[in-house]
């Protein structure tokens, strides 16, 4: 898939040392005396350059990376024509703050982001710069639009590490323990979560449904609420994909009371699950969509999309930031669209997401310890489970990435109960190399005792 690249790594695992190498190990201690030891580290070296699906460490190792820097490289590490566009605009300038002297950049991004999205209404779009900054800011649009203040989340949702951000995300630890008090009038709902619902599983979209309503309507006031905010499905919840009927029913109690209805799209968007978003799935059409991740190839750049008569509902200047839309990180999601869209990433999404279902529902029949296989196109996880129980194992987890580091895959972790390995290869990865990885992670549950 990386046919044009100017300086090609070989998109092939191969190690040279031991993970880490003794580059990495020396880097990896300077780290511990120069960086706070709050940010973690999912895989235990230091990048020297990658292409496509393969990062090449500074001690000359292959990685195979099937964590795309958690969905962002959509398009794969330093794509020609993302690179291209970065240094035609860095050439130009790098920076004036759109809101003193615009540019051309910005505007397309938001063209685009109105095109690509979901609904047939008209659109406008607001750039800023992470997932967190665009659920802040979509939030704010929602509560000025309604005169309201009520936010509904749901269990398992992640929407960011910001002050109001945490209050919307559900999992305590590591992402808020100790940090509160949190922003106010943020009320959690449950989640039609199948594999984890008590009772019969197809009734959960409906009973999920009935119960949600039924708690705002008694506990908030549907008149009190702006916005339901939503990931079409739950990222670092555990890739929980909704049953079919829970998200279309969310959104009808929502147009019927008056209520914003946000799609989380940070994680979901950009050709990830087989769609260019998630609520396409089944044809939801929200007032308002909020990305990032994916949207630019690895340059901070995040937006929010939405009905027009929303969007344009703030007064002047009530919207902004120094550096949203970056016309940097705006000329590099001009790149990772075009990749989108001319090189089919969408269809491709959902040929490797299939090549994924099938070797993990396979490993299912095979290891006890995997309760359940989910996901949509190249967005797929397994949860492991105490064998014969719905128990989480989250030992399992770690000696399952502790195999897969030191043969050079790198995977990641998800869940609110710290068992599920998450799948999420750049959209170019070739076939072969994404059969190597998984050929791994099978050697990796086989090796569980």
């Amino acid at each position: 898939m990386y046919s044009e690249a100017k300086k090609p790594v070989a998109q092939k695992r191969k190690l040279v040392t031991a993970i880490p190498g003794p580059k990495s190990a020396e880097l990896i201690k300077r780290r511990g005396e120069a960086v706070s030891a709050s940010l973690g580290t999912a895989f235990p070296v230091f990048i020297d350059h990658a292409q496509g699906a393969i990062i090449v460490d500074v001690d000359g190792n292959s990685i195979l990376d099937l964590g795309a820097g958690i969905a962002v490289l959509n398009v794969g590490h330093t794509q020609n024509r993302v690179a291209d566009r970065v240094k035609t605009q860095i050439d130009a300038f790098s920076h004036t703050c759109f809101m003193v002297v615009p540019y051309t950049g910005y505007v397309e991004v938001c063209e685009a982001l109105n095109r690509l999205t979901p609904g047939k209404f008209k659109k406008k779009s607001a750039l800023f710069n992470s997932g967190a900054e665009a659920l802040e800011n979509a939030v704010k649009i929602a509560r000025s639009y309604t005169k309201r203040s009520a936010v509904i989340v749901f269990e398992h949702g992640y929407h960011g590490r910001t002050n109001l951000t945490m209050a919307m995300t559900a999992k305590n630890m590591p992402y808020k323990d100790s940090f509160g008090p949190f922003a106010p009038e943020i009320y959690r709902m449950p989640m039609a979560y199948p594999f984890r619902w008590n009772g019969d599983q197809s009734k959960c979209a409906q009973e999920a449904l009935d119960m949600v309503i039924h708690k705002i309507e008694k506990e908030i006031g549907a008149k009190n609420v702006a916005a339901i905010v939503i990931e079409p499905i739950q990222g670092e919840g555990g890739f929980i994909v909704p049953p079919k009927g829970f998200l279309p029913g969310m959104v009808n109690f929502a147009k019927e009371n008056g209520i914003i209805f946000i799609a989380d799209e940070v994680q979901t968007g950009f050709a990830r699950t087989g769609k260019m978003f998630a609520s396409e799935d089944e044809n939801i059409e929200p007032d308002l969509i909020t990305t990032a991740k994916g949207i630019a190839a690895g340059l901070p750049l995040s937006g929010v999309t939405g009905r027009a008569e929303i969007m344009d509902s703030i007064h002047l200047s009530g919207l902004g930031g120094t550096y949203g839309g970056n016309p940097i990180a705006c000329a590099a999601a001009l790149g990772a669209i075009e990749v989108i869209e001319q090189d089919n990433l969408v269809e491709r999404a959902n040929k490797i997401g299939q090549i994924m279902h099938d070797e993990l529902t396979a490993m299912m029949k095979r290891y006890s310890i995997i309760g359940e296989v989910r996901g949509r196109g190249a967005m797929q996880a397994i949860e492991l489970v105490k064998p014969g129980t719905t128990e989480p194992n989250p030992e399992a987890l770690t000696a399952v990435i502790k195999y897969c580091t030191n043969k050079g895959v790198l995977i990641l972790s998800a869940g609110t109960y710290a068992n599920v390995i998450r799948l999420l290869p750049p959209l170019v990865i070739e076939e072969d190399l994404l059969r190597d990885g998984l050929s791994v992670l099978d050697e990796a549950l086989a090796s569980i005792k």
